[in-house]
């Protein structure tokens, strides 16, 4: 064994160590590791650079803008509301349905592909039923990359595998080869998280609420957030009175958020408008005060009402805390003067004048500097209040971009980049492709896609993929599978398959499951020659080994979604050692008793 395999190997054990301690951001970890293959001269630059430019970090760049261009259209609020429907709020029907779902899609594009897609209905999903994204985007990554497992072309080493059969003068496997081995494993993953997600994936902290910034803003300030729609009818005692003269502020403290009447809204009405018989009303309050209002008045409940669609769901409006700065056209005024309503369509819930809250109907009291206003609004009205200078917001929000008329560029955009990937280009190539068509039709701007990309994840992937090089050039790689091969090669054959599948499992902990298959292939058909054993199916196990990547966040998949969830190397470690120890006994016994 040489220097540069030894010193391959301590950095190898210092980046494992590293990332299982979680001591470290693994970006860092990662980056750290391609600058030590650099420094020790085990690389030169270029090799130890060569991951930025690589065909994985390539692909999951253009994977994360296309991701973004199929949210903007709403495709997948559409989606998430149809398995919310279908599955309900419960944790394991979501699981259990989101998981098929893109396990089999995972079956036909790449996996890193599924994620993509999925991951904005999935984070839908966890918005509306209030469960804690980290308890459903792993289940659904570890379902894609176990979905890799079902035809031959649903990950890269499988891809492979059958180009390093032909080389070596073998016959190469067919399309649905492995799909009886595919659907054993996807269908044990989704059945080991039904079972041991509880116990398994990552609970909430002490003292994590897990609430939204909405839902934080409103318990601090004890703020109404019932929303209710009535309507006006002809038995309504509501007809010609103003807010004012019904008593919505002063008796009622209920805040009307909208008008509707054939197809026309009004957003936060004018003070002095008159309400007519037809009309729906948008009213924040507590369910209470609303209830006795309707009462009082006569209105009945519609809450089946089109005509304000989504616009109080919280990804289109909500509360916004603004404080009146130094200078503001506001002071010295009061609201009434300053016409806010009929400005930016929001409608005032609460005055802090002077350090004391005013509810109720505030609209003539005069605003001092250092006052903090409570709004609610559609999000696109309150960015305008955002950028005068009267106002200083201080709540984070986004304004939804959505854009229905973006649906079929692209949908057209991801189609045509996956129909690129099968027709035998490469995946890189081919996402990229796709990435560069979203901005050519305008679904995403640059500066948008640019934005799009999770810069921690690429340099993750940048920083190890060089390892798998240095593991490769050195004979590492080869030193570590041939000493273990030793060990092995006398004995029962069950155990030359386990071994080939724990090889290959650990290698694509630290390399891409390409290079991992690579740098395996040709050592498996040796090792088959030697036990008089079919080179053919061995070479297979180890291609589907090589997906089997759930300790570490390197693979593709769980890099990807890693941010999302507000996962730790630790979770991985916890979830991951179970289904890999699962996958590893499934395979084994699979090919062992019906394949080898």
């Amino acid at each position: 064994m040489n220097t540069d395999i030894i010193t391959v190997l301590l950095i190898l054990s210092a980046t494992a160590i590293l990332l299982i301690l979680d001591v470290l951001r693994i970006d860092i970890v990662a980056i750290g590791c391609m600058l030590a293959l650099g420094w020790t001269g085990i690389l030169n630059p270029q090799e130890s650079f060569s991951g930025f430019s690589s065909n994985a970090v390539i692909a999951m760049l253009s994977v994360m803008i296309l991701g973004r261009g199929i949210a903007r259209t709403g495709i997948m609020d559409e989606f998430s509301k149809f398995i919310i429907k279908k599955a309900g709020t419960r944790k394991r029907n979501l699981i259990g349905l989101l998981s098929i779902s893109v396990g089999l899609l995972s079956g036909i594009i790449q996996n890193i592909g599924a994620a993509a897609l999925f991951l904005p209905g999935i984070m839908q999903v966890s918005r509306s039923t209030k469960i804690h994204a980290s308890s459903l985007i792993m289940p659904i990554g570890f379902a894609a990359i176990l979905g890799g497992t079902l035809t031959m072309v649903a990950s890269g080493n499988l891809i492979l595998v059958n180009d390093l059969l032909r080389n070596a003068g073998h016959e190469a496997y067919n399309l649905f080869s492995v799909t009886p081995v595919g659907i054993v494993l996807l269908l044990s993953g989704i059945g080991y998280f039904l079972l041991f997600g509880n116990k398994i994936l990552p609970q909430k902290k002490v003292g994590e609420t897990g609430k939204t910034d909405q839902e934080k803003l409103v318990e601090k300030l004890n703020l109404p957030h019932n929303i209710k729609f009535l309507k006006i009818t002809g038995e309504s005692l509501l007809a010609g009175k103003t807010t004012e003269d019904a008593g919505l502020w002063k008796t009622y403290h209920v805040n009307l958020l909208g008008i509707a009447k054939e197809n026309n809204v009004v957003y936060a009405p004018w003070r002095e408008t008159k309400f007519e018989h037809g009309q729906t009303l948008a009213l924040l309050g507590s369910a209470e005060t609303i209830d006795q209002f309707s009462r009082d008045f006569r209105l009945d409940d519609h809450s089946d009402t089109r005509y304000f669609s989504d616009d109080f769901n919280p990804k289109f409006s909500g509360f916004a805390e603004l404080i009146i700065p130094p200078g503001s056209k506001l002071i010295g005024k009061c609201l009434r003067e300053y016409s806010i309503r009929k400005r930016y369509a929001v409608e005032p819930i609460i005055l802090f004048n002077k350090g004391e809250r005013v509810d109720g109907d505030f609209s003539d009291v005069e605003v001092s500097p250092g006052d903090t206003l409570i709004v609610y609004g559609r999000w696109v009205k309150i960015r305008d209040l955002k950028e005068n200078s009267d106002f200083v917001a201080l709540t984070s929000f986004e304004v939804n971009k959505n854009d229905k008329s973006k649906t079929w560029p692209a949908i057209g955009c991801f189609v045509f980049a996956i129909t690129l990937a099968m027709a035998g280009f490469s995946i890189s190539l081919a996402f990229l492709t796709g990435a560069l068509c979203l901005v050519l039709t305008r679904v995403l701007s640059i500066g948008e896609a640019y934005e799009s990309i999770e810069w921690k994840v690429v340099f993750l992937l940048a920083g190890l993929i060089p390892l798998g090089i240095a593991m490769q050039k050195t004979g590492a790689a080869m030193f570590l599978a041939e000493s273990i091969m030793n060990v092995v090669v006398d004995v029962h054959p069950v155990f030359i398959v386990l071994m080939v599948g724990v090889l290959s499992t650990v290698f694509s902990l630290f390399m891409s499951n390409v290079g991992a298959i690579v740098v395996l292939a040709p050592l498996v058909m040796g090792m088959a020659v030697i036990a008089e054993m079919d080179p053919r199916p061995l070479v297979l196990l180890a291609a589907v080994c090589a997906g089997n990547s759930f300790i570490l966040p390197t693979h593709q998949v769980n890099a990807f979604l890693m941010s999302s969830g507000g996962y730790r190397t630790s979770d991985y470690i916890k979830a991951g050692s179970g289904i890999s120890i699962l996958f590893l006994t499934i395979t084994v016994l699979l090919f062992y008793f019906f394949i080898i």
